[in-house]
């Protein structure tokens, strides 16, 4: 089963935050709560980034932007300027108006160029985003900055939106006889189904590290990092359309990323990035099981993603998760239909540790009382294997249930 790295510590500290970076949350007046809905983080000396958006044709105005102004910087970011309440998607010209707007106040204040600041949304599609707002609450944004836990906490706070509880995570990697911390903060809990490219409900991703880096370096180790993280889950299927991972480089610590550094930095980061993916999940909305899917036995790992993606995303699959109820047939099903050649003659599924369908037919060794009872746990895992190769995937879902329903029935009314 997939769990938390040892290593990786849940709750900042301020032992554990990296250096270069200041963070704060206000209120804005954006979301119907009145909770904090804009977040800043702000790197004063700077910082070299890498960022990967949502692959989705539909994209928000602050990804439009975020592109526009990655590419024109050449990576160096200055700040990171979130709301949350309203995802500026489907919002036309005005949505961009409004992004840019921000932007600029954000960079006057900050005395550096708007193209180093990245804008990002989260909330409501197609609902005109009050700009103003974003402005009049900056001054209190930035006199609230602060490089402490605290801060940072108030930071991961404020992205939120049908999150439950604030999703972070920290490592910390000794080079050269130096420390190099990563900081993690994300949201997300519907409208899950990351499907990240280049850059060329939603979920946030933003990543801070001391290290010192070069943007092509960052996007070396990201890409790894997304691929076996944010791109291995799933919640309900939905790629959203203002999805953003990005990983900022302050250099602080005086560490380079270079040929001797890069697998210990690489592992810290995905460690990093393993731990706030399965707390996306386990924070899903109405979720009552995580479950972790195991594709062995494939002649690719994309043949092995393929199918775990098929049986991740069936609704038949995971409305009986979230019963308990031990119905191999609508798992097979789903991988019969992933577009993946296979024999059902060479497959075997194992859930936890119980046989339920072996070489073409129902184990002899089903014990459906047994496996249903394993399936009332919070977490397990399903073991399919396709006997026609050894490649492998491991994919996170959740069930499907009636609350899921309710949130997402009136989540804009």
């Amino acid at each position: 089963m997939m769990k938390i790295p040892a290593k990786v510590l849940l709750i900042p500290t301020h032992d554990s935050l990296p250096g270069g970076f200041r963070w704060s949350a206000v209120k804005a007046g954006i979301k119907a709560s009145g909770n904090p809905d804009l977040a800043l983080a702000v790197a004063p000396g700077g910082a070299n980034a890498a960022v990967m958006f949502t692959s989705n044709q539909v994209v928000a105005a602050p990804i439009t932007v975020g592109r526009e102004h990655i590419a024109a910087s050449g990576g160096m970011v200055r700040a990171v300027l979130v709301n949350s309440g309203n995802a500026n998607c489907a919002t036309g010209e005005p949505g961009l108006a409004a992004c840019r707007t921000s932007c600029n106040a954000a960079a006057a204040a900050l005395g550096c160029t708007p193209q180093q600041i990245l804008p990002s949304s989260t909330g409501v599609i197609g609902v005109p985003l009050p700009a103003e707002k974003l402005t009049n609450a900056l001054p209190a944004a930035l006199a609230a900055l602060g490089s402490d836990a605290e801060a940072a906490v108030a930071f991961a706070r404020g992205i939120m939106t049908t999150d439950t509880r604030m999703k972070t995570a920290l490592a910390m990697v000794e080079m050269d006889g130096k420390p190099v911390r990563i900081f993690g903060a994300c949201k997300g809990a519907g409208m899950i189904g990351p499907q990240l490219g280049p850059p060329h409900a939603t979920m946030l991703v933003y990543l801070f590290s001391d290290i010192a880096s070069c943007p092509e370096a960052l996007r070396a180790a990201l890409a790894p990092a997304v691929e076996a993280s944010f791109n291995s889950i799933t919640i309900d299927g939905d790629t959203s359309t203002n999805d953003t991972v990005l990983l900022l480089a302050s250099g602080t610590s005086g560490v380079e990323l270079n040929e001797h550094s890069f697998a210990a930095f690489q592992s810290a980061l995905d460690a990093v990035c393993a731990s706030l993916a399965h707390q996306i999940v386990d924070d899903g909305e109405g979720v009552t099981h995580v479950v972790e899917l195991s594709v062995t036995g494939a002649r690719t790992s994309a043949e092995a993603r393929q199918v775990a993606r098929a049986i991740a995303h069936s609704p038949l699959c995971k409305t009986a998760w979230s019963s308990g109820d031990p119905n191999w047939g609508r798992i097979l099903a789903a991988a019969g239909y992933s577009g993946v050649q296979f024999d059902p003659a060479t497959v075997s599924i194992h859930i936890g540790p119980y046989p339920v369908f072996e070489r073409g037919v129902r184990s002899p060794r089903f014990d459906e009382a047994a496996t249903h009872r394993h399936m009332q746990q919070r977490e397990y895992t399903i073991h399919f294997d396709l006997g026609h190769g050894t490649a492998s995937s491991r994919f996170l879902t959740c069930d499907l249930t009636v609350e899921y329903v309710h949130i997402n029935a009136d989540y804009s009314t």
